[in-house]
């Protein structure tokens, strides 16, 4: 449709240039219109009123089967040629198109919704010198804007003053790459010092050159010309849409790109029109069928020219021919004749019934409870009726992970001080508790300033706090002043946190919950209640954090003038750095640590240091020389860092839980035995990514290797794809085998397909963003996914959203499988439409990925549920459909082909023209549709209980070309049965009363019979799961066929209307004669019994998995749920890195002067909303204890894997 839009745009002139270069001047309408930038609004609606009819009717009549319907109408409406009424034809063809352009249009008239409701957002515009409230999709390219605290950002803008210190906006980018914590934005000087005052932002004119509108999130280059000085601008200075404006009273900006143009749209990716794999076969074989038939329209062309030269003028006599046709003529005309009535090989209800089958199956997704979540109130719904199928078919699924996998909610889970473990329950016989939602949690009540949110279940560890432990005292001093956390106080003791990560966010609050409470902070101070007790410390340094230090650290005087150093960081980092008398204190913490990490937590070690005044003071000044050094400084400074960083005492460490979702490990568990590659696509750290690997059991242990891909450059990225290509299959060759050919219609789709490379034992891939930006180059292209396609597990950390998607278009190339995707965030929208499938999880990050998708749902684990059933059972129907359907149309016509050899090749229906009419469309409407809307193999617990049911759908094993022709073969083998034994039968039988009943009429009525009978019984063998719905379908079909055959062929009819029902009491003087019904006995069993062989011996010689779980089934009881069990505690030799989600540079703003100017003007609002887990509308939980039998000679290392 896109390339049909493009060439009128070409036509009329109207074709947009491609830009080079946006220019642009503030608060200057008429000189920016001249450029013809596009405006704020949106649209991702695919018609209007206008273009609806023609272009919905263009793409349905790109589906072969409607053109040809289309021309079999017409050449209908010739008297000449049709035996049959034109109407036979347009009526289906009429309904088929309405169904599909009503569900079209309501689709479409969704995303008018979606786009109106977005484009009619208010936003204060400045226009000529004052604030008005202008919608969203008039704001044009130059306008200057304000926003206000919690307002979206309405296009992409250049910050030009806040009500901040400094000219800083907070701002959250959920929905451009999936995380939640704040990000900072900071304007020029020259444009902050303007502020809020109207006149000064009217009389602005400054002019901005800048890059052309792309998808770089992370990048903008461009320039700002104001009274004659030109200031550079960078990414920093701009705020794009999709975010979120927070803890800012207000922000002016000024619009560069509006609408279509924004970095947020560009990323989208462009809306496509997706048929499943089933539809494109189709295709293809209904082109092969339309070849078929044109051969047996010609053979019996050439066959009527032959008789109607040695045969036909004996009858001319008395049927003389019509003037002008003669034998060649007439052939002619016999080949038309043919493609009408030989045109059920492709019936118009095939599409009908393929069309009602998937919204009935749609409709079991959205009505399954099993996949309703409760406590959102949000059912599981299919967006798109046309792809269930597919969901059977699924090789690769790409997730996101922030909100898909996790909830995104950080939980302070455990604790290591002093070589002591808190966070765990052991019973009275010291065996370890799990710990459910019932547990007992610790009372903090005794502490007014304690979070009420905050759950610990270890009693054990506020009671040492309480007692007076130094160490455990330390700890929490430490969490509660080495941070770059922002106090938000609104109301006495009502204290909010705003932290850049919400792993910091999760430590403080532990600090605060165990008596350690941070207040407030200045560029100088910070401010804690200890106990009870305010306590004020004078900050002399913030050692901050960066990717290379992976640590941070604070320099405090506490009241009493004792210097100390606190510092938190990955363990490995910090133990490198340890005093030696922390020896043994750090070998016992590495095994907590170990255990930490197994269970997939975020892992950070804590240590401090007391420090020397004279060596504070001479350190200070050296510090302030590195720090206002020209050349040098980020080196100089660094090595200062590592001077004062050595020699630490260890206090202990931290264990951070990322909340999993519900059911997320055991969901991709199932999907891994189901064969199903899952790589994660985040916008998250690498450290943070890992982790949640090792959590949701996606990276293991035992892996052989686990490759890291993290080189700047293409010849390194290409090198550490190479050694870990080379470790995994040494023997592969250099270059890779790239099979060309052809597919599609008329084969003219040009694929190329990379085979799957076996390797020996499991790997997994680690890449981060910089370096794929360089694999997904076309020379390396091939090389990361060789390598990628080898590991059982990938995961891409730092991505844009453009990224995602072409990781996905780089599986859709060159495997031939079908992928899926999943993600909650409006980063996850270009992903969600390059795929397959698109599945939207309506979760804390908006709704933009759900209104993208093709299914949603609330939990990643309802993922499991609709692939391995819903998408397994719509596959398995679909098939068998198809199947069945090929077959009942085959024998049906083939049986009109061997009659044409005993009329004279003149195109006589071998039915009653009133059969043909109703054989699709009545008698066997109903019971092919029942066991395609209720049959499967086994029921739902089964296919859990065995994922592997799910690989044949993969391997396209239930429905393909070969299958196809042995469809064919079949109906052939039947069509010859049902026509030549009643044939053999009747052609000199007599009634009991000497009369001949060898006629035409009688004839037809008996062959017509065989045929539905036989075709009936094969539908009682494809069906394995019987309703009564079933049941009356196909009892109810045969009673309405003899119904219909007695009341058509009575007296009454013909004597009301003689000519269209011409069979007069054929019906009850066959159908009362013993040899007609010995006939149709007869033709069944003959039909029906090589097919009953042929499946028994197939199911003794080379049983499939489905044979062989339907045989457990009849032996065994069904299967109980799986008993819920506490996770597997995995001893790990790796630990954790560091896993903030944090960024460098924060320690220099939370320490500046200015920072906290106008901190006690004002109130921020919270920047989390805490909401409680969803695992509280989960199954209950119960408590149960695990044995650990302590054997003599046992390490505790030893101890726990012999519990594993």
């Amino acid at each position: 449709m896109g390339s049909v839009v493009s060439f009128f745009e070409r036509l009329l002139g109207t074709e947009k240039k491609k830009e080079e270069e946006r220019y642009l001047r503030a608060n200057d309408r008429p000189f920016n219109l001249s450029f013809n930038y596009d405006n704020n609004a949106i649209r991702t609606s695919k018609y209007n009123i206008f273009t609806f009819l023609p272009l919905n009717l263009f793409e349905q009549f790109r589906r072969l089967a409607n053109a040809y319907f289309l021309f079999l109408m017409v050449l209908q409406l010739i008297p000449q040629i049709s035996s049959l009424s034109w109407f036979t034809t347009a009526v289906p063809l009429i309904l088929v198109l309405s169904i599909t352009a009503v569900k079209d249009a309501s689709d479409d008239i969704n995303r008018h919704k979606s786009d109106n409701q977005v484009n009619n957002r208010t936003v204060s515009v400045l226009i000529n010198g004052q604030l008005k409230e202008e919608k969203w999709m008039n704001v044009q390219v130059g306008d200057i804007i304000k926003l206000e605290n919690n307002q979206f950002v309405t296009a992409d803008l250049l910050l030009l003053s806040s009500s901040e210190p400094l000219n800083l906006v907070y701002v959250e980018t959920a929905e451009l790459d999936g995380e939640t914590n704040l990000k900072v934005k900071q304007a020029l000087t020259v444009t902050g010092e303007m502020e809020d005052r109207i006149e000064a932002l009217a009389a602005f004119n400054g002019e901005v050159r800048c890059e052309p509108p792309n998808n770089r999130l992370d990048k903008f280059k461009g320039t700002l010309s104001l009274d004659g000085h030109l200031h550079s601008l960078d990414n920093d200075k701009v705020l794009l849409r999709g975010c979120t404006l927070r803890n800012t009273e207000w922000c002016f900006g000024l619009v560069i790109f509006g609408g279509p143009d924004t970095k947020l749209m560009q990323n989208s990716g462009k809306t496509i029109f997706k048929r499943t794999s089933v539809d494109h076969l189709m295709n293809v074989l209904v082109l092969c069928i339309f070849g078929f038939l044109a051969c047996m329209c010609s053979a019996m062309a050439i066959g009527n020219a032959i008789w109607e030269v040695r045969e036909g003028s004996v009858f001319t006599v008395f049927l003389p021919r019509e003037t002008g046709i003669d034998a060649s003529l007439s052939s002619f005309l016999t080949f038309w004749s043919y493609v009408i009535v030989l045109n059920t090989v492709v019936p118009i209800s095939l599409y009908v019934s393929v069309e009602i089958i998937r919204l009935g199956n749609s409709f079991y997704i959205d009505w399954d409870r099993k996949m309703y979540h409760t406590k959102s109130d949000t059912p599981a719904q299919a967006r798109t009726t046309t792809l269930n199928e597919e969901l059977g078919q699924i090789k690769y699924i790409f997730s996101d992970k922030t909100g898909t996998l996790t909830q995104n909610i950080m939980t302070f889970n455990k604790c290591s001080i002093n070589g002591k473990v808190y966070g765990e329950l052991f019973d009275f016989s010291g065996q370890r508790v799990e710990i459910t939602e019932k547990t007992q949690t610790v009372d903090f009540m005794q502490n007014p300033l304690a979070d009420p949110k905050f759950i610990f279940h270890d009693q054990s560890l506020l009671d040492t706090v309480k007692e007076g432990d130094p160490e455990a005292q330390s700890f929490f001093r430490l969490l509660a002043l080495c941070h770059t956390v922002m106090p938000e106080e609104k109301e006495e003791g009502k204290l909010f946190y705003q932290a850049q990560s919400p792993d910091e966010g999760a430590l403080v609050t532990a600090a605060r919950n165990f008596g350690f409470v941070f207040r407030s902070r200045t560029p100088e101070t910070i401010t804690i209640w200890e106990m009870g007790r305010k306590v004020t410390y004078e900050l002399l340094a913030v050692l901050d954090f960066n990717n290379v230090r992976k640590r941070m650290s604070v320099i405090v005087r506490s009241p009493e003038g004792k210097l100390t150093l606190f510092c938190k960081g990955a363990d490995t980092i910090i133990f490198e750095r340890l005093h030696p008398s922390c020896n043994k204190l750090k070998q016992i913490t590495t095994g907590h640590l170990c255990e930490y990490a197994g269970e997939g937590l975020r892992t950070l070690a804590l240590a401090y240091k007391n420090l020397d005044e004279d060596y504070m003071d001479d350190w200070k000044q050296r510090h302030h020389e590195a720090s206002t050094a020209m050349d040098g400084r980020e080196e100089r400074l660094d090595e200062l860092y590592e001077e004062i960083e050595k020699d630490l005492l260890l206090l202990g460490a931290t264990a951070v839980e990322d909340k999993l979702q519900d059911g997320v490990p055991q969901t991709i568990e199932q999907l891994a035995k189901a064969d199903i590659k899952i790589w994660v696509l985040t916008g998250d750290k690498q450290e943070t990514a890992e982790n949640i690997g090792y959590a949701c059991n996606m990276l293991r242990e035992e892996m052989k290797d686990i490759f890291v891909v993290a080189a700047n450059t293409p010849e390194g990225v290409k090198e550490e794809l190479l050694n870990a290509r080379r470790k995994m299959c040494p023997d592969a060759a250099d270059e890779p085998e790239v099979i060309k050919s052809r597919a599609g219609l008329f084969w003219l789709k040009k694929t190329e397909f990379v085979q799957d490379e076996k390797v020996d034992g499991e790997y997994g891939l680690i890449i981060n963003g910089h370096s794929l930006a360089f694999a997904l180059d076309k020379n390396l292209q091939l090389e990361l996914l060789r390598t990628a396609c080898m590991c059982q597990t990938v995961i891409c950390c730092r991505v844009t959203p453009l990224q995602k998607a072409q990781v996905v278009q780089l599986v859709k190339k060159y495997k031939q499988a079908v992928t899926l995707a999943i993600g909650d965030g409006a980063n996850d929208v270009s992903m969600i439409k390059a795929a397959h499938i698109g599945v939207g999880i309506s979760g804390q990050e908006g709704m933009q990925a759900v209104l993208s998708s093709d299914f949603s749902f609330a939990q990643f684990r309802y993922l499991q549920r609709l692939l391995l059933v819903h998408g397994r059972w719509s596959y398995l129907r679909m098939c068998k459909f198809l199947r069945y359907f090929f077959y009942k149309n085959f024998t049906f016509t083939f049986v009109h082909f061997w009659y044409a050899f005993f009329c004279g090749f003149s195109a006589q229906t071998v039915y009653d023209e009133w059969f043909i009419t109703l054989y699709n469309l009545v008698y066997t409407a109903l019971p092919v549709l029942g066991m395609s809307l209720f049959d499967q193999d086994v029921n739902d617990r089964w296919s859990f209980q065995y994922p592997q049911l799910y690989t044949p759908g993969q391997l396209n094993q239930y429905f393909s070309k070969n299958i196809f022709v042995r469809c064919m073969m079949h109906s052939c083998y039947s069509s010859l049965i049902l026509f030549f034994i009643p044939w053999a039968a009747m052609q000199d039988t007599v009634r009991d009363d000497g009369k001949d009943i060898a006629d035409y009429q009688s004839f037809a009525l008996l062959a017509q019979t065989c045929l539905l009978v036989v075709v009936y019984i094969q539908l009682c063998l494809d069906t394995h799961y019987w309703t009564a719905v079933n049941q009356f379908f196909v009892w109810g079909s045969l009673a309405a066929y003899f119904a219909v055959s007695f009341t058509m062929y009575s007296n009454g009819m013909f004597l009301i209307f003689s000519s269209s029902f011409p069979f007069i009491g054929t019906a009850r003087n066959s159908l009362n004669q013993p040899n007609v019904w010995l006939t149709i006995l007869l033709t069944s069993l003959l039909c029906i019994l090589p097919v009953v062989t042929y499946r028994f011996i197939l199911i003794q010689l080379q049983p499939t998995i489905n044979d062989k779980v339907r045989y457990k089934v009849r032996e065994e009881t069904l299967p109980a749920p799986a008993p819920r069990r506490p996770p597997r505690r995995r001893i790990s030799t790796r630990r954790s890195g560091y896993a903030f989600s944090h960024a460098q540079g924060y320690g220099d703003l939370v320490t500046s002067g200015k920072f906290l100017l106008r901190l006690n003007l004002k109130t921020r609002p919270a920047l989390f909303s805490q909401t409680d887990s969803p695992l509280a509308e989960s199954q209950p939980q119960h408590y149960r204890t695990i044995p650990e039998e302590r054997e003599e000679g046992k390490s505790p290392t030893q101890e726990e894997a012999s519990v594993e």
